[in-house]
């Protein structure tokens, strides 16, 4: 796929996630540097699905999304009405946390399997 669809299509999410062209641009920089992760997101523009060949420590896009489900969910909760039913945020961040598992794998892992979601009993 060219790169320019590529970008286009970055800056298509970024501007439904209600990002900046400033995210875009450095999401850009990060994703084109780390050819396993950015044939994923290809793999998802074309198909609107994930391939799970990408992994950081054995996590998938797909495990960042579910555990970033959670903190979604924590913010409709608190009724954070811009999170609603943005599933090109939910994608983008997806794989911005992804990306970030690169270069900070632990911090990422440990938030994953410490963080429990919304569902539990005085959680508020």
């Amino acid at each position: 796929m060219e790169e320019k669809t590529v970008i286009r299509f970055i800056g298509e999410l970024c501007s439904h996630a209600g990002e900046s062209g400033e995210f875009a641009e450095n999401f850009w920089q990060r994703l084109k540097n780390d050819r396993e992760i950015y044939e994923e997101f290809v793999y998802y523009m074309a198909h609107g699905n994930f391939a799970c060949k990408a992994k950081v420590e054995g996590y998938t896009a797909v495990d960042v999304m579910v555990w970033q489900m959670d903190h979604f969910k924590a913010r409709l909760d608190a009724d954070n009405s811009n999170m609603r039913q943005n599933g090109d945020r939910m994608i983008l961040l997806a794989f911005d946390t992804l990306l970030c598992m690169r270069t900070e794998p632990d911090k990422y892992i440990y938030r994953m399997q410490s963080e429990t979601g919304t569902d539990y009993p005085g959680k508020y």
